[in-house]
């Protein structure tokens, strides 16, 4: 199967839209594009043509420009068929299990609700790319605005399952502070206090901190470790309680931070 190249663009004040570029076929898609612009300038820089978009979810940030980029370019609407009547344009309805055909490039379709109840990721497993929208973030995860804590918890230990090397593309810059709030969690732990060092000199840099690697999030993400010991503990949870009721007080805490 062919890799994808991966292109990020960063629009509004912390999205990132992708473009991901099959180089066998040529085929491309712009993955949760908020705005058409930027997206259309990419596009000509690289000499690339847009052949689909993939959504991951419904709100505006994510499909904003669905319809202008459908109207200058011609292509395919791909989005999640228990979110259709939300997704603008929508054309192609993929379900959890599905393999969706980007090219050559080969993506198995994950249904991974909490964040909104139609949310979908996209694993590109020859490529290590995953599009994962808002549901799992670097240091961080996605609010619960449709689903419930169980049903996030459920999704978020679905990809973290993914192998160590998969890359996170999340569709925002939230790491510095997720960092921060990921501190409040886990203050001893050490591979998390360097990679708060590397994401602020990162930023200091004006540097992206995204993708990430998996591996590196289930090592430091305290979303991704309400199933250890030491995360219930820190929030006050005794040792047997259900890892969902410890994620859904982690999120808690998140949500007025």
């Amino acid at each position: 199967m062919s890799r994808l190249i991966v292109e990020q663009i960063p629009v509004l004040s912390d999205n990132y839209v992708y473009l991901a570029h099959e180089p066998e076929t040529g085929a491309t898609a712009a993955v949760d594009p908020a705005v058409a612009e930027p997206v259309l300038e990419r596009l000509a820089a690289k000499g690339w043509r847009l052949s689909h978009i993939l959504n991951t979810h419904h709100h505006h940030d994510h499909t904003g420009a669905n319809l202008a980029l459908k109207q200058a370019t011609g292509c395919t609407i791909v989005g999640a068929r228990g979110d259709a009547e939300r997704i603008p344009g929508i054309e192609v309805e993929v379900a959890d299990g599905d393999s969706f055909m980007l090219g050559h490039a080969a993506a198995l379709v994950m249904a991974v609700p909490g964040h909104t109840s139609g949310h979908i990721a996209y694993w590109f497993p020859d490529s290590r790319a995953l599009f994962c929208g808002d549901t799992l973030f670097a240091l961080g995860c996605g609010r619960l605005f449709e689903g419930s804590a169980e049903q996030m918890w459920a999704s978020l230990s679905r990809l973290r399952a993914l192998p160590d090397d998969a890359l996170v593309y999340c569709a925002h810059e939230y790491t510095q502070s997720n960092a921060r709030f990921a501190r409040t969690v886990e203050r001893d732990n050490q591979a998390l206090k360097e990679r708060i060092r590397d994401v602020d000199a990162a930023r200091a840099a004006h540097r992206p901190t995204v993708p990430s690697r998996l591996g590196l999030e289930r090592e430091t993400n305290p979303f991704l470790r309400a199933d250890l010991p030491a995360v219930k503990a820190a929030v006050g949870l005794p040792p047997d309680a259900d890892p969902a009721r410890v994620f859904g007080e982690i999120r808690r805490r998140k949500d007025v931070f």
